[in-house]
């Protein structure tokens, strides 16, 4: 029960550490993360959430380097070979060396193979942050996949390294001849295996599949546990490098799918929506307990009298700072010499700033503690092991201050960095597609469906809305909104006119005057005081000021509330036809034409008071719908023909119409 608790607890920190970098974007995902599980810590001293290495990394690498194998792009991965496998061995090999030296150096309490052990599980990279951190700057293109492409193999490196160095530490025994061997073997025998059995389990599935097991949950749930089984046969029974044969196995996973993906839609579509779930839970939870097991790795260090918190801190600064040169000075001399190498076939020159790119991105995380954490507390003749308490809290200061110097470089060097395609672009094309679908509802609509059309309307509004939502906080200062309350106040304008006239021919009842004057006076002030509200608002209050007649009234006096609701009809027809002699006048007539489409909803919902659930209305609607679908995939086509849109924009156009369609065409099946 515990242990479910806990987890309970995790999961809604991660939902709510989302909806933080919602409102604060500058801050990264992971590092609010790893701020909540500090938090954890520090307020449930009873939480306790230890796991092993190998556990961690079957529940929660596997998973996610097998993820990223399969959607890492071919023609990147063989085109960016050369810095990818530089960065993933040769890179963590000289962080290592060179890492190790200067932390024995700096701190002579630390052994030398204990300093290549910290060295060594520093090296990996965590593209997670980095992915959170692009999500809200702009990194290039190409250091993002080479970030990504070294992730897939320098965990694997890493840790290999690691462990030969723990080892020698526990054991005083090394042999460089044994590890170069079984370093070749691992990776070697973890890529083949890797290879074989992705390959087997595609062939149980196809054999399935021809015995008549059509079942997509069933095939969706068999990818899902791929990475898990593959992970686990490769480290227990080939004894190799389960992370290689992950990566492995989702590349090609990724190349046997693609020529039979499509005869399998539906299993792909569930597959995905499956793994998005996954991927989301897996990432947050690992910030999480990084942050969860931060405070006691750090505790021994900080109570620890003869190091002070200053000199601890001032420790993670400097390895921090040499672990990233090392990676600074190796990027740019290895683009250089392919620079040099490649002169002809018209390679990117290097420079200083994309060098200081693939540094500040090469942030470390999850893998370095759950490495670190599994460092014994004893060696092979029963003494401590030398310094390990300072070794966690060093690596745990330098996950922290990659992260921040990530948070606060990277945005500064992506200022003048050229975008290929804006995401600004993509709201507007998206804007333009539901305009183009209200203005279809609308040509569609007869007395048949007009309560189906105005709801389906009112839908794609909320959708207008939703698209940008930063935009619609600073809309009160834009010039469109000042249009829109023009327009709002000449309607407004010719309700009061319309309901004078008829005081001057006809008369009114006196409560029912009261009424529409408050409601009249009350939308009119919030529209020349030019305040940030919705026109459902407004018309709420005229709704409300007839209730507040109704309750004054008699149950009994249904002529006088019945004549109250004919006469606001008759107010909102005539704020639409000063409207529609007025539109000329407007260079925006979209506006115009969302204010009238505003009154007509009303006056139907007035004629007919709504109910809350009609099937007829709800077959209209995806009558409806399914027509609109048609002339917005009409709207993608022929703005990517112009060139407005990129392809890549077009296809993200096309899924959020896809996910609407599959919607409107899914029915449950038990």
């Amino acid at each position: 029960m515990e242990l479910l608790m806990v987890v309970l607890l995790l999961l809604v920190c991660l939902l709510i550490s989302n909806i933080i970098s919602h409102y604060i974007p500058f801050i990264p995902t992971a590092l609010t993360q790893i701020a909540f599980g500090i938090v954890l810590a520090f307020f449930f001293k009873n939480i306790s959430f230890t796991i092993e290495t190998e556990w961690f990394l079957l529940l929660f690498v596997a998973p996610l380097l097998y993820n990223d194998g399969r959607h890492y792009p071919r023609k990147e991965l063989w085109k960016l070979r050369a810095p990818i496998f530089g960065n993933a061995i040769v890179l963590v090999l000289l962080t290592t060396m060179i890492g190790g030296l200067f932390i024995h150096w700096m701190i002579p309490s630390i052994p030398l193979a204990a300093a290549f052990a910290l060295a060594a599980i520093l090296s990996p990279t965590d593209p997670v942050a980095v992915n959170g951190i692009s999500k809200r700057i702009h990194i290039p293109e190409r250091v993002l996949n080479l970030v990504r492409g070294e992730s897939l193999i320098n965990d694997a490196s890493g840790l290999v390294a690691f462990n030969y160095a723990i080892a020698a530490v526990v054991t005083g025994n090394f042999s460089l001849t044994r590890a170069t061997v079984d370093f070749i073997y691992m990776f070697l025998v973890g890529a083949i295996s890797g290879v074989i059995l992705s390959l087997l389990i595609m062939w149980i599935r196809f054999t399935l599949r021809k015995q008549g097991i059509q079942d997509v949950t069933f095939h969706s749930l068999l990818q899902i546990i791929t990475p898990f089984l593959i992970y686990m046969i490769a480290e227990e029974f080939f004894h190799a490098s389960g992370v290689i044969a992950v990566v492995i196995a989702g590349i090609v996973h990724t190349l046997i799918r693609e020529r039979t993906e499509t005869l399998n839609a539906e299993e792909q579509v569930l597959t995905e929506n499956i793994w998005t779930i996954v991927l989301f839970i897996l990432n947050g939870i690992v910030f999480l307990l990084l942050g969860l097991n931060i405070p006691s790795s750090m505790a021994s260090t900080v109570e620890n009298p003869d190091i002070g918190n200053g000199l601890a801190v001032l420790y993670v600064i400097m390895i921090g700072f040499v672990i990233l040169s090392i990676r600074f000075i190796w990027s740019y001399i290895f683009s250089y010499s392919v620079y040099r190498y490649n002169k002809l076939n018209e390679s990117i020159k290097p420079n200083l700033k994309t060098s200081l790119f693939i540094s500040l991105t090469g942030v470390r995380g999850a893998v370095t503690m759950a490495g670190v954490l599994s460092i014994p507390y004893l060696i092979i003749n029963g003494n401590a092991f030398p310094e390990r308490s300072l070794i966690l809290f060093l690596a745990a200061g330098v996950i922290l201050f990659t992260l921040v110097a990530a948070t606060v470089f990277l945005p500064l060097l992506s200022k003048n960095v050229p975008t290929v395609s804006s995401e600004m672009d993509l709201i507007k094309a998206k804007r333009e597609i539901l305009l183009a679908a209200t203005q279809t509802i609308s040509l569609e609509m007869n007395e048949e469906n007009k309560t189906a059309a105005y709801e389906l309307m009112d839908e794609y509004k909320v959708k207008l809305q939703q698209i940008h939502p930063k935009r619609r906080k600073d809309e009160d200062t834009t010039e469109e909104h000042k249009k829109m309350a023009e327009i709002r106040l000449i309607g407004l304008k010719a309700e009061r006119k319309y309901i004078q006239e008829l005081i001057d021919k006809k008369g009114m009842d006196e409560n029912v005057l009261k009424s529409f004057e408050k409601s009249l006076n009350h939308r009119e002030e919030v529209l020349s005081n030019n305040i940030r509200s919705r026109f459902m608002y407004l018309i709420g209050l005229a709704l409300r000021g007839l209730r507040r007649y109704r309750i004054h009234k008699r149950k009994n006096d249904k002529a006088t509330l019945y004549l109250g609701k004919q006469i606001q009809i008759k107010a909102f027809q005539a704020a639409i036809e000063t409207l529609e002699e007025t539109s000329n006048r407007f260079e925006k007539n979209d506006i115009v034409y969302e204010v009238i489409h505003d009154y007509k909803r009303l006056i139907e919902r007035l004629k007919k008071p709504s109910v809350r659930y009609n099937e007829k209305i709800e077959e209209q609607k995806d009558e409806l719908r399914i027509k609109v679908m048609d002339v917005e995939r009409s709207k993608i086509h022929e703005m990517y023909q112009a060139g407005e849109i990129t392809r890549e924009q077009a296809r993200e156009l096309r899924r959020f119409i896809n996910y609407i369609e599959s919607v409107t065409l899914n029915d449950h099946i038990e």
